[in-house]
């Protein structure tokens, strides 16, 4: 699996991932149900993504934010 994200982009994920986590079980602006899962779900893939370096829908649409691959 090839690297197509670049620092900036993986930052932001995980920039996001915090803010929807903290949201999730920090608050209770998002309830218990739908919203809350939802939050947990894009949280946990980007972060994934994020740690991985590696973005299933940049593939497919052959985007790449890094500047070395």
């Amino acid at each position: 699996m090839t690297t197509n994200m670049g620092k900036f982009d993986r930052g932001g994920r995980l920039a996001i991932a915090a803010v929807l986590f903290v949201l999730a079980f920090g608050t209770s602006a998002l309830g218990t149900g739908l919203l809350f899962w939802l939050a947990l779900v894009v949280a946990g893939i980007f972060t994934l993504t994020a740690f991985v370096g590696n973005c299933p829908i940049y593939s497919l649409i052959g985007l790449k934010t890094c500047r070395d691959c």
